[in-house]
């Protein structure tokens, strides 16, 4: 079954012939090679590209193993070009061949060739192509499969779709499954065996089991603010000192780094600063989050959070945690009081403040959402999504409510 990816398609098609190279990174198995190798490569075959102008090489495969040396692979792909037209070069899995920087800044002297490499999150990182491809590197992250496109791998109802989606999440081998054992099976090994195994290998981390305790930390804290000092004292509580605040902040950072979760800073909306001290933290894949902890805490609540938070930085957002000061006084007792805006989501000159609602089943609920939103002085939209089955709807007070559904399948009738 081909799972149709539009916006990855629509963005490598947009950085094609760019005169760099084109890196395609994100968390493994998150379908990467699919959609260079099969999606992208079938669209050029069909939009007249001959098939000898596309040199797709898989290094993973044994049958390649000759290639991974550098001067090889480079001496191969110079007898493939047949003519003074572009060749498109697909490098799968470049890792595997020593001292690749110096053979993708050799390709990059080649006018005729159009270069893409993907790279295993743990190998291949996003900071790696800062410093490896001298500033010709163009990145393109790669997520799991947004909701809007695991609903296609499906015959099911929206909402059986939904509760599929928050318990096994959108790695696209496992959304092809057919049964709830199997996926879980397939999520609990990937996690263990091939997340936190490559962070370990790669980073000589002996103390394995910290490292899977602390994702177990960070996969309970979904959706809540979350302090490096805290997470070490709670370590040191239970007797585990070596887990300092030193060595919590670097484990973070690998994580983070591996794609296997992602950070939302803290922003003072009134002041227009980072905030440092909290942050939050959300998963890269919601049925990897759960199969980190053996799919025994599944609140809907904290997971649609993290659902929405994936789905904006898919679209394109950046997202941080909103913090603002309000005026909480009561009669000549004056106070200030800090309240959080679940999302400040920013994409070139627009932006948007989005709180999540998981129900707002009275007024006073409603209010509390609207609140922050109400001493934010600008003109950009506020919304507040909602698991609720309703309508689109906006208030005398400029603030727009929609459900969850509407948010993910039809974004348009948010402007978003």
């Amino acid at each position: 079954m081909e799972i149709a990816r539009p916006i990855y398609l629509e963005k490598l098609l947009k950085k094609r012939e760019n005169g760099m190279t084109k890196v395609i990174t994100g968390i493994r198995r998150c379908g990467k090679s699919y959609l260079l190798s099969t999606l992208y490569g079938n669209y050029l075959r069909a939009h007249g590209i001959p098939g000898d102008h596309i040199i797709d090489i898989a290094l993973d495969d044994i049958a390649n193993i000759g290639l991974r040396d550098a001067s090889h692979l480079y001496e191969h792909i110079r007898a493939r070009i047949t003519s003074d037209s572009t060749h498109y070069v697909f490098l799968d899995e470049i890792q595997y061949v020593k001292d690749f920087s110096d053979l993708v800044n050799g390709l990059a002297h080649i006018n005729m060739l159009d270069v893409y490499v993907t790279g295993s999150n743990s190998r291949f990182l996003s900071s790696d192509i800062l410093t490896e491809f001298r500033g010709r590197g163009d990145e393109l992250r790669v997520c799991p499969l947004a909701f809007s496109e695991f609903i296609t791998t499906t015959n099911s109802t929206v909402d059986d779709a939904w509760r599929d989606y928050v318990t096994f999440g959108g790695m696209p081998q496992a959304s092809l499954m057919p049964d709830g054992e199997s996926k879980a099976e397939y999520l609990m090994n990937l996690f263990r065996k091939v997340y936190l195994s490559d962070i370990a290998e790669r980073n000589s981390i002996r103390h394995s089991v910290a490292l899977e305790e602390l994702v177990k930390v960070l996969a309970s804290s979904i959706g809540s603010l979350t302090s490096i000092k805290k997470i070490a004292d709670t370590f040191a509580s239970k007797g585990n000192r070596g887990l300092t605040d030193k060595t919590v902040k670097r484990y973070i950072d690998l994580i983070v780094e591996a794609f296997l979760i992602e950070r939302a800073e803290r922003f003072n909306i009134k002041g227009r600063r980072y905030i440092g001290g909290q942050a939050k933290y959300y998963f890269e894949d919601v049925g990897v989050r759960n199969a980190a902890l053996n799919f025994r805490q599944q609140e809907e609540n904290h997971i649609m959070e993290n659902v929405v938070f994936l789905e904006l930085k898919y679209r394109g957002w950046s997202v941080d945690v909103g913090q603002i000061e309000i005026d909480s006084s009561k009669g000549e007792r004056r106070s200030r009081a800090q309240c959080e805006v679940d999302f400040v989501a920013s994409k070139g000159n627009e932006k948007a403040y989005i709180q999540c609602a998981f129900a707002m089943p009275t007024e006073e609920k409603r209010e509390q959402e609207e609140r922050p939103f109400l001493n934010i002085d600008d003109s950009f939209r506020k919304i507040i999504i909602t698991r609720e089955n309703i309508n689109p709807w906006q208030d005398e007070k400029g603030i727009l409510t929609a459900s969850l559904f509407d948010f993910l399948l039809h974004p348009e009738t948010l402007g978003m």
